[in-house]
């Protein structure tokens, strides 16, 4: 694979990753609630997530995906489902309890658990990936080298991407530091989640 290509497939991921989607939002949204304790679980459900999704995709079912509306929008409404329950479990938390309370933790697998599913089974991902890739691969080169260099270059990025966006909410975090306060981001963290999940059921099937 030439440098340039490398180089161009790089730059157009990061633009890609930096604007925020449901599995940014679940992050910010832990990262908020638990602090740093939730860095290393959500850094590693997203890599792992990317790396699910690249394969499956290339395996052929980002193939199948982009034929099969039916199956699309099963999987679309799952995800969404999904973000709706984590977002409501985040608004509803410690919502009977007195401010002073400090926000209930979230296990660190369970972190790990969220990030993952909700990174893995993003259809539109899985179509991104389809489309994507095979557009930066040299067919007189041998293929799976240069799927398995794409792949693993975007999965490093998603890592410093979920990094970056752990150390903005956990930055704010500490600027907001209190329990009420806390309290009331753990909310903002919940609607976020569930705005993403109605968005995703809403949305149409073009990526």
């Amino acid at each position: 694979m030439a440098f340039e290509t490398w180089l161009a497939f790089t730059a157009a991921s990061t633009l890609l990753l930096i604007i925020p989607g449901p599995t940014v939002l679940m992050v910010i949204s832990y990262s908020l609630s638990q602090g740093k304790r939730a860095a290393v679980a959500s850094v590693t459900g997203v890599m792992l997530g990317d790396m699910f999704a690249i394969t499956a995709a290339l395996a052929g079912l980002g193939a199948v995906l982009a034929t099969s509306a039916m199956l699309f929008q099963i999987m679309k409404y799952i995800g969404a489902a999904y973000l709706i329950y984590i977002g409501i479990k985040m608004w509803r938390a410690n919502s009977g309890v007195a401010a002073q309370v400090e926000m209930p933790v979230v296990p660190a697998k369970r972190i790990f658990r969220d990030t993952l599913l909700v990174t893995t089974f993003n259809p539109k991902g899985m179509l991104f990936f389809v489309a994507f890739l095979p557009q930066f691969v040299d067919h007189t080169q041998p293929v799976l080298t240069q799927f398995f260099i794409l792949g693993l270059t975007f999965v490093t990025l998603g890592g410093f991407n979920t990094v970056f966006w752990v150390s903005m909410a956990g930055g704010l975090r500490k600027v907001v530091n209190g329990p009420s306060t806390l309290k009331r981001l753990n909310k903002v963290g919940g609607t976020g989640l569930l705005g993403a999940g109605i968005f995703t059921a809403l949305s149409g099937r073009v990526s």
